[in-house]
């Protein structure tokens, strides 16, 4: 168990990297080279591009936010990301990444939101976007496996898509899972670590 302060520093010196947030450890070794600097009252900041895979499930609305949190610094930029299978465009709604894009300038104005619809396989999708948009951190929600994968030690394929994420992608991928039965916090999994528990 752990704050998100200190498990995050820990995230940013094992990869020497440098940001301007107190929960990301400002004042680390190296840059990204995903970051743009921009001028800002005269002054350079660095920035950071963070993308989120969003669907209607509530485990990828959860690591939005906590994208949003605990991530995402002033001047940012957040990509929301809604992959749409051609076997399911009909039933997906092509406003879903507009609706929480609008969410999440209500909840930090500071940071700058975008919102994509891509039709394609989703792992394919990923990888070329996060190439694309030169991603620094992608963050990928997960749910609770139900009871039965448990017994079986299987594992679903929300859990196989990120775990393949995690160790295909060049950028940080951080995927997110909210505790539940009144346990607070939540069980990120990164390159080094998994369902590690990270108090909010």
């Amino acid at each position: 168990m752990a704050s998100s302060d200190s498990f995050l520093r820990q995230l940013s010196s094992k990869e020497g990297w440098k940001s301007a947030s107190k929960r990301w450890g400002g004042g680390g070794g190296g840059g990204w080279k995903q970051m743009e600097e921009m001028k800002n009252n005269g002054m350079f900041v660095m920035k950071k591009r963070v993308m989120v895979v969003v669907d209607q499930s509530s485990h990828s609305k959860h690591a939005m936010m906590w994208a949003l949190t605990h991530v995402t610094n002033k001047g940012d930029i957040l990509t929301l990301l809604h992959i749409v299978s051609s076997s399911d465009a009909s039933s997906s709604s092509p406003y879903l990444p507009t609706s929480l894009a609008s969410l999440c300038m209500a909840c930090k104005p500071e940071v700058e939101v975008e919102a994509l619809a891509i039709q394609g396989p989703k792992m394919d999708t990923v990888m070329s976007q996060v190439k694309k948009l030169e991603v620094s951190v992608l963050v990928l929600g997960q749910k609770k496996p139900s009871f039965f994968l448990n017994c079986l030690c299987l594992k679903s394929s929300t859990d196989e898509f990120v775990e393949k994420c995690i160790n295909s992608l060049e950028c940080l991928t951080i995927g997110v899972k909210k505790q539940s039965n009144g346990v607070s916090g939540y069980l990120i999994s990164t390159r080094w670590h998994k369902n590690f528990w990270l108090l909010a």
